[in-house]
C-alpha cells in the first residue's frame, strides 16, 4: 500500500522575519493572514500532525487542520543559541557557527546536530511509511530538509543547500520504507 506524505511548512514569524534561531514566537499578522488564506489548499488526509513549536501549531490551526502535536517532528534543538539571530552567534562565535554550518555531525551550542535530526526524521519517516492514505504534517523547515535528505538518500551536507520557503508544501509517497518526491508548490488560498 502507499503513503502519501504532505509535508507543509510554517507561515512567517518574527523569528524567519528576523533569521533569528526560533524561541517559540508565534505567527505575525502576515503569516496568520496566508495561512487563513491557503486553508482550502491542503489536501485531506486520515491523520494530520504538526511540530509541537507555536508558528507550527497556529499555522495548522489557520489551515483549518486539527493537528496533533507530535514531538518525533520537533524543530532542531539549536541549544543556547536559541532565541539569537544568525549574525549575532555569528559576531559571538565564528568559529562554532562555521563548524556547525560545515560539519553536519556538530554541535557546538549543545543542541542536536544536523546528523542527530536527520537520523530522528528518518525514524520516523520509517515509521510513516507504514501508514495507508495521506499524512499532512506541519512541520519546520528544518524538518523539511531533513525528510527530503533522508528520501533521496542525499548526503548530510545537502542540508544547508535546501530551502524550505514558509508556507509551502512538499509530498512524498512510498511503501516499504521507499519513497517519491513531489516538488513543493505554494499552498494558495482561492482567488
Amino acid at each position: 500500500m502507499t503513503s502519501r506524505l504532505t509535508l507543509v511548512s510554517p507561515a512567517i514569524s518574527a523569528a524567519l522575519r528576523e533569521a533569528r534561531f526560533d524561541d517559540g514566537c508565534p505567527l505575525d499578522a502576515s503569516g496568520l493572514r496566508a495561512a487563513r488564506a491557503a486553508a482550502g489548499a491542503v489536501p485531506a488526509a486520515e491523520r494530520v500532525l504538526a511540530s509541537p513549536s507555536a508558528r507550527c501549531r497556529e499555522t495548522a490551526a489557520a489551515l483549518g487542520l486539527d493537528a496533533a502535536e507530535t514531538p518525533e517532528l520537533a524543530g532542531l534543538d539549536v541549544g543556547r543559541w536559541r532565541g539569537a539571530t544568525l549574525a549575532e552567534v555569528g559576531e559571538r562565535e565564528p568559529e562554532a557557527l562555521a563548524a556547525w554550518l560545515a560539519d553536519p555531525a556538530s554541535a557546538p551550542h549543545g543542541g542536536e546536530s544536523v546528523r542527530a535530526l536527520r537520523d530522528r526524521v528518518a525514524v520516523w519517516l520509517d515509521t510513516a511509511s507504514g501508514d495507508t492514505g495521506r499524512t499532512v504534517a506541519v512541520v519546520e523547515p528544518e524538518i523539511v530538509r531533513a525528510a527530503l535528505l533522508s528520501a533521496l538518500d542525499a548526503p548530510d551536507t545537502a542540508f544547508w543547500r535546501t530551502d524550505v520557503r514558509p508556507l509551502t508544501a512538499v509530498e512524498l509517497s512510498g511503501r516499504s520504507g521507499r519513497w517519491n518526491l513531489r516538488l513543493g508548490s505554494p499552498l494558495a488560498g482561492p482567488a
